[in-house]
């Protein structure tokens, strides 16, 4: 059994390498490229067994059938998002689809609130004058969370992890998620969206990202919410509109924006651009706004959260190889999966 494995950074190699060894000694080999999955790269996949792509390789119709062409049967996502995997064409074609539906959510919430306590108290630039000397706090004025309205849309694993620490803080929690059960009520109200967005202080997201959450925030969600809020995402690039998002920061409607992720971040995150003109617009116009704080998609980065991912993803191999019923399949005898877990939220 081969394994042709992309967009593989060096922790990739390790948390793999480490969970192979020591866990699955004989079930694979790996071959590794640093470079993402896509029609032009697919061929070098030819003779695999399987793939194991990131969220931000491409497995489209094209790719999908190169991969099948070469003999890949197997797709293995190294992450929960499966919005861009052609589920209907990899059901055609027979392909097993499996992902990582929850790796150390605590990790993302985690890096959620820490986004937000480090745009709300400015302690990013506190740190940048503090270095060179400075130690006016002027213009570092921040607010007090303990007694604000924090909105969570979408109460998954993450978005309860994120709503746990929120409580601790003593926020008012108020949560939209048509699909939500009963624990989230144990630290606030499910509302309805037009009422979160209205009432919140700050707007966590927490939803995966498929056509009836595509733009969720977009101009007229914009001028819904309270004025002077903050909106953070640590989801998927896709929920927000950027242009919209622009403009609602210039009009000052919205207060703040913290992201860890980007609608078009697939040919610029997880690479180093030092020294390159990065040709984004939107993005490199977000950069210039003092209350926009934006980070590489790295809320899942923490060594929990890769030991995990290796070992549900080289476990999801071992089930295809055994003929095990793999319980994170997303495609399973030519019936598209949608689970519980990454179910959408709909407006």
């Amino acid at each position: 059994m081969k394994l042709s494995v992309f967009s593989a950074k060096a922790y990739d190699r390790t948390y793999l390498d480490d969970v192979l060894t020591t866990r699955f000694p004989n079930l694979c080999t790996i071959e590794y490229h640093s470079f993402s999955l896509s029609a032009e790269t697919a061929p070098l996949a030819h003779g695999s067994d399987a793939v194991s792509v990131f969220v931000n390789d491409t497995l489209d119709a094209a790719v999908l059938h190169a991969l099948h062409a070469g003999g890949v049967r197997a797709i293995l996502l190294r992450c929960a998002g499966f919005n861009h995997v052609d589920l209907a064409t990899a059901e055609k074609l027979g392909l097993f689809v499996a992902n990582v539906p929850a790796y150390s959510p605590e990790a993302v919430a985690e890096f959620a609130v820490t986004l937000v306590q480090t745009l709300n108290r400015k302690t990013h630039r506190a740190y940048t004058r503090v270095r060179e000397g400075n130690f006016n706090i002027e213009g570092l004025l921040g607010m007090t969370l303990h007694g604000k309205t924090v909105g969570i849309v979408g109460v998954g694993r993450i978005g309860l992890a994120t709503a746990r620490i929120f409580h601790g803080f003593g926020c008012r929690l108020l949560a939209y998620d048509p699909f939500a059960g009963e624990e989230f009520t144990r630290y606030g109200t499910l509302v309805e969206l037009d009422t979160l967005l209205q009432e919140s202080d700050i707007v966590s997201l927490h939803c995966p990202l498929t056509e009836g959450t595509r733009y969720l925030i977009n101009q007229k969600t914009l001028a819904r919410m309270k004025p002077g809020a903050m909106l953070v995402n640590t989801s998927r690039g896709g929920l927000i509109d950027t242009t919209a998002v622009i403009e609602a920061l210039k009009k000052k409607q919205l207060g703040a924006l913290a992201l860890d992720v980007y609608e078009a971040e697939g040919e610029i995150f997880y690479k180093d651009h030092f020294g390159e003109i990065i040709d984004d617009d939107g993005l490199m116009r977000l950069m210039t706004f003092p209350n926009v704080l934006v980070c590489g998609h790295q809320g899942f980065f923490t060594s929990e959260a890769l030991t995990e991912i290796s070992s549900v993803t080289l476990s999801n191999l071992s089930d295809f190889v055994e003929g095990r019923s793999c319980p994170n399949s997303l495609v399973t005898e030519g019936h598209v999966l949608v689970r519980r877990d990454t179910a959408p939220v709909r407006l």
